[in-house]
């Protein structure tokens, strides 16, 4: 034992000397090593920092207050409740029957003698510097101590009259005002100061403001019911606290909660947050159907095996860069470690001495990775809370979990170093002590075990992906294959040294540099072949999946034209909104559209409110689709029909040609035939159709045999809801319309018709502004957009404003990154191998200046040996990567199949799925030409032309 410890101690020493010596090296394994265990730390202080405890999310929802009373909203009715996370479902499963609405009585639920503080929400339109922003309003006494941690105070004071309000800081940012100012809402006279601002921990970038009980939301509502507006919706929960006699109390416990929940109302307490009960006495959990998927023990199986994946990639991925700076470093120190054999020492001294290199950079990373970790994460704190919209509990230091991944570190700087021991020690001691290498044979075996490892791995890929629904084996074999690559990688690079008979001098020297010393060179190419092989089978999915996207894509309106609707107010701001449009954005054709309107003015497009109606087109019965036909008995149409029957009747025209409803209930508009031009239709007949006062029709559904569409005018909407709720055609008038079916697949962009102006007056309907459809000559600039959207902001209007940009890819961004990402491993990697090379090197380059090379063969030569691997490595790994993208598209297109055979069957109507592969020939080219080309010229520029003087050798 004492031996042993006295060993370990000199060759640690030696080590460290070593390191100290030849500190260029040294860093260069210890940024390499260090630099992802200070990506880990951080991730992982992040990840503890943003879990919130069970105190800090109840101070953060409830304050200090023991629970919060909420009306589930089902009326009254008894309802099964999650303890933590405050859903509810009702008790019975209404089948057949409506489902229950309306308010519960909460206050029965209030023990007696308890403390109440009301908290309501609502939204209204309020006055900016700017204009007009959307803004929720929040009626709490903040200052009450009940309410502590709900609202963080940042400036000033929480309001403490009727006549003032707090704002959330960004809405200070976003509106322009600051505390002192004055602040109105559309539809109000009553002006309010601001005296205080707050934050939400969890919604950093909400815009609200806080007033309190009753000082905002009821004047608000009530003006703008006066004004014929829709008034606010007001939600309204209670903070609770109870008594606390002698002897302390339990707060609001379980018992409690469900006697409430008979009741119809959802509490959510802290007494059962901090001490939840069992499964078994849940009834929620006992319910039929009910499975707490998100939790379950595969999915974090699941989980645990991907973050095993990725730390054993990244290991893997360490030890391959830093294997070969350590066998380097070996050879750097062969005489070092033969006077350590002439004097006694045997090969465990050896093996000691170079593991001990890999224990001393490994446990440098681990703290300099692990503090930087620290300091980072602790700088970089507010940035993040701001980027992710939340604050974050307390900065989380977990010591054990730090000290787990600084053992990470140590561990891979010792797994890096295990193959240079080995090597080191098996040289013979004449042979350290003279510098010469031997004869070095590779190994037969390896390159055999990664070939079975292939196909291997892509047999069963591809059984994943052709037999199986399971992505999980199509990932494996892909690994599988990946790593039989890896292990053929020496095999390769010496089938690659075969090309060099054709290279110039050198480029020919390169490649058999680097085919001689496949032991640090088909680590760099195994390095840049797991980097590349990832790259480009995450971008041949993101390609295909993009694909997929841009097919299923379903353009609102023709490239550049734009749309403005305005669905509420009886059209009163339509104008205004309409000529706004006009003068900020390069507009070449305009076309107003109207709506038609049931019932007083000023009602929404929906209908709701007293007094307020809507309109539906009325559907043929001829014409309607058997699978959706209404039953008398409520049940489901399709189930009649067996599964042929019903296959043949989703090929049914009555069934796919059903019309758009995107912008109206019935999906019609008033307007004329300048619209037509708009939305790029050019059909004559249709705009003579029009001009004859005949409405055009998209859907042939919709026309009856005599050529006419019926439109249902319903006076009352809520007479009609209740009616439908009872299985009955709702009551109202049908007017009729001669109608023109426009040609079929003529593209309407949402719409199921156009009424024209003539003929709805002709038939007396009530038309209001609507909005407008215009064309434009270039597309909007982004300028024009921010001008139009304050100039919008300013009237007050809810507008749905949209400008057609045709498909955008979400997944470029993706693509460049991982571009990146694979071009910097592989410019590091080969930069690795490199330098690598010129250090193991040395006396080949000397020797070439001896012989009378020119100073710039030095500087060639350092940049093919940098483009040769980056070359060997770039082809292999995007000949792995494709593997496995093709492999999980298969399976995908195997399973939307499915889905599509599955809807068929049971009278789904679904488009047949268009799972595409596509290979991402730009970033292919970008890792083929490109990066080998940028790494060879780096390489080149940064070596120099002339190397020292070397001395003659004492002999």
């Amino acid at each position: 034992m004492n031996n042993w410890f006295h060993s370990w101690r000199a060759a640690v020493r030696i080590a460290r000397r070593d390191a100290w010596r030849y500190k260029g090296r040294s860093f260069l394994v210890l940024a390499m090593i260090a630099l992802p265990i200070l990506g880990v730390s951080a991730a992982d202080l992040t990840l503890r920092s943003s879990e919130l405890s069970t105190e800090e999310k109840l101070a953060r929802s409830i304050g200090a207050a023991d629970a919060r009373i909420s009306d589930s909203g089902y009326g009254g009715t008894p309802v099964l409740q999650h303890p933590l996370e405050g859903s509810a479902i009702p008790v019975e499963a209404f089948e057949n029957k409506p489902w229950p609405e309306g308010k519960a009585d909460v206050t029965k639920v209030f023990p007696a003698n308890s403390t109440v503080l009301t908290d309501s929400v609502g939204a209204g339109r309020l006055r900016t510097a700017h204009g007009l922003l959307q803004t929720e309003i929040r009626e709490l006494k903040a200052a009450d101590p009940m309410a502590r941690g709900i609202m963080v105070l940042r400036d000033g004071r929480f309001p403490g009259k009727a006549d003032e309000v707090a704002a959330t800081t960004h809405f200070l940012e976003s509106s322009g005002l600051k505390v002192g100012s004055t602040l109105t809402a559309r539809g109000l006279d009553r002006e309010y100061r601001i005296v205080g601002s707050y934050e939400l921990p969890n919604e950093l970038k909400t815009d609200q403001v806080n007033a309190l009980p009753g000082a905002f939301l009821d004047p608000l509502g009530k003006a703008l019911e006066a004004a014929g507006m829709p008034g606010t919706d007001k939600s309204t929960t209670h903070l609770l606290t109870l008594p606390r006699p002698a002897g302390g109390t339990d707060g609001f416990t379980w018992n409690m909660v469900k006697e409430a929940n008979t009741k119809g109302v959802v509490v959510t307490s802290r007494a059962v947050a901090l001490d939840p009960p069992a499964d078994s006495d849940v009834p929620l959990f006992q319910s039929e159907g009910w499975g707490d998927y998100g939790n379950s023990t595969a999915a974090q199986a699941a989980a645990l095996a991907a973050a095993g994946t990725v730390v054993g990639l990244a290991m893997l991925e360490i030890c391959l860069l830093a294997g070969p700076a350590f066998a380097v470093g070996a050879r750097r120190s062969r005489r070092q470690l033969g006077l350590v054999g002439a004097n006694g020492g045997d090969r465990r001294h050896i093996r000691a001495i170079v593991l001990a290199g890999g224990l001393v950079i490994g446990v440098a990373a681990a703290v300099v990775g692990t503090v930087l970790g620290l300091i980072l994460t602790f700088l970089l704190q507010p940035v993040l809370e701001d980027y992710m919209g939340r604050r974050f509990g307390a900065f989380d230091v977990r010591p054990l979990e730090l000290l787990g991944i600084g053992l990470l570190a140590v561990l891979t700087g010792l797994l890096a170093a295990v193959v240079p021991a080995v090597t080191a020690s098996r040289q013979t001691v004449l042979a350290s002590l003279t510098g010469r290498r031997g004869v070095r044979r590779s190994s037969r075996v390896l390159p055999v075990v990664g070939l079975i490892a292939v196909l291997l791995g892509a047999a069963i890929a591809l059984y994943g992906s052709v037999v199986s629904d399971q992505f999980v084996i199509v990932a494996g074999g892909s690994a599988l294959a990946e790593l039989g690559v890896v292990a053929m990688t020496p095999a390769l690079v010496g089938l690659f040294g075969r090309a060099g008979r054709w290279l110039p001098l050198s480029p020919r020297l390169a490649l058999r540099d680097a085919v001689r010393n496949r032991g640090r060179t088909a680590p760099a190419v195994a390095a840049v072949l797991a980097a590349v092989a990832g790259t480009v089978a995450v971008a041949t999915y993101q390609a295909s999946d993009d694909a997929q996207q841009r097919a299923a894509y379903e353009a609102r309106l023709p490239h550049g034209a734009v749309s403005v609707m305005v669905r509420e107010g009886g059209g009163r701001d339509v104008p205004v909104v309409r000529d706004a449009v006009q003068k900020n954005l390069p507009v070449d054709v305009r076309a107003d559209v109207d709506r038609i309107a049931v019932g007083r003015a000023g009602c929404d497009m929906y209908g709701q409110g007293e007094g307020c109606g809507r309109h539906e087109v009325v559907i043929p019965e001829a014409n309607q689709c058997p699978l959706w036909a209404t039953s008398p008995d409520g049940s489901d149409p399709a189930e009649k029909y067996s599964k042929a029957e019903r296959r043949k009747l989703a090929q049914d025209w009555r069934c796919k040609d059903s019309p758009d409803m995107a912008y109206t209930e019935s999906g019609l508009v008033v307007a004329d035939g300048t619209l037509l031009k708009v939305l790029g239709i050019k059909d004559a007949a249709a705009e003579k159709a029009l001009a004859e006062g005949r409405v055009v029709s998209f859907s042939r559904v919709l026309i009856d045999a005599r050529g006419k569409l019926g439109i249902k005018l319903i006076t009352d909407s809520r007479k009609a809801e209740e009616a439908m709720a009872q299985g009955k055609e709702p009551p109202g008038e049908v007017v009729s319309f001669d109608t023109y079916q426009a040609a079929r697949g003529t593209e309407s962009y949402g719409l199921a018709g156009i009424v024209p102006p003539a003929a709805a007056k002709a038939a007396g309907l009530t038309t209001v502004p609507f909005g407008a459809y215009f064309s434009t000559d270039r597309m909007p600039s982004t300028e024009q957009r921010q001008r139009l959207d304050d100039e919008l902001a300013q009237t007050g209007a809810g507008v749905d404003l949209h400008v057609e940009e045709g498909f955008v890819s979400e997944n470029s961004i993706v693509l460049l990154s991982l571009t990146v990402f694979a071009g910097l491993i592989t410019i590091g990697a080969a930069g690795i191998a490199t330098g690598l090379a010129q250090a193991d090197a040395e006396a080949d380059l000397k020797t070439l200046a001896a012989v009378g090379a020119p100073p710039r063969v030095r500087r060639t030569l350092s940049g093919f040996q940098c483009g040769v691997v980056a070359v060997m490595g770039v082809l292999l790994g995007s000949a792995a990567g494709v593997l496995p993208a093709v492999g999980l598209r298969l399976t995908e297109r195997r399973q939307m199949m499915n889905w599509y055979e599955t809807a068929l069957d049971q009278g789904g109507l679904m488009d047949v799925p268009h799972v595409p592969i596509i290979v991402p020939w730009e970033t292919l080219a970008a890792l083929l030409v490109a990066v080998p080309l940028g790494a060879a010229l780096l390489a080149a520029l940064v070596t120099r032309s002339r190397g020292a003087v070397a001395r003659r050798a004492a002999t």
